[in-house]
């Protein structure tokens, strides 16, 4: 009986390494996998899950929204809208902008807590372009009252031009809000770009330069 309890210490030993060196390498090695997959899911963009070409499509895909959105622009029955439906005018270029601000603030949290999974780059990018066509929308609508605007501000392209201007703070001069109504659209586009599209293209420079180091430091790693 002496014998087999001095004989059984050795085999604790034993099991215990094997037990320790096992779990050890199992939870390191399932720790490190985690670590690379959660960084490669963030840097990539894509789920474990879900096929690559999705995540590959996503720019060609907002290339090809935004060309259908500047069709749309030009082609669509704008001339319902004004002074002749001013609460349906009013309802949609309001509701619009709800809308397009939820989004924004949707894609901005996605960045702040980084979201793996997902392409804040392309939907900001069109985010931004339909805020553009909104704010053309309205100044198109508006110019069909006579005194809203100083200049020549006639045409679907007079509106997206002013549009830009405004939105780049360039200020030509060929075209100026001079009504009530218009210098009010004028001070919410500026306004809503300085809040919600200066913070949509914060976090999406915040997004790429996170990318860009995490990218760095896989590189240095192997």
């Amino acid at each position: 009986m002496t014998g087999r309890h001095r004989a059984d210490p050795p085999d604790d030993g034993r099991d215990g390494g094997r037990d320790s060196g096992s779990d050890d390498g199992r939870d390191s090695g399932s720790d490190g996998g985690g670590d690379r997959g959660r960084d490669g899911g963030r840097d990539g963009g894509t789920d474990a899950g879900t096929p690559a070409w999705r995540g590959s499509l996503a720019w060609p895909l907002c290339a090809a929204a935004g060309v259908g959105m500047v069709v749309a622009y030009f082609l669509a029955p704008l001339d319902r809208l004004g002074p002749q439906h001013p609460a349906l005018s009013w309802a949609l270029f309001m509701g619009a902008l709800f809308v397009v601000a939820g989004l924004l603030l949707r894609e901005v949290r996605n960045v702040l807590v980084d979201r793996p999974h997902t392409r804040p780059g392309a939907m900001i990018t069109l985010l931004i372009l339909v805020t553009v066509h909104v704010f053309s929308t309205a100044y198109y609508a508006l110019a069909k009252e006579p005194g809203q605007f100083a200049g020549d501000l006639r045409t679907r392209l007079d509106a997206l031009y002013f549009t830009i201007v405004t939105l780049a703070t360039v200020g030509y001069g060929d075209i100026a809000p001079s009504g009530q109504t218009s210098r009010t659209v004028a001070v919410v586009q500026i306004l809503y770009s300085f809040v919600f599209l200066t913070a949509a293209a914060t976090a999406l420079t915040q997004r790429m330069r996170g990318v860009l180091e995490r990218r760095a430091e896989r590189e240095r790693g192997e």
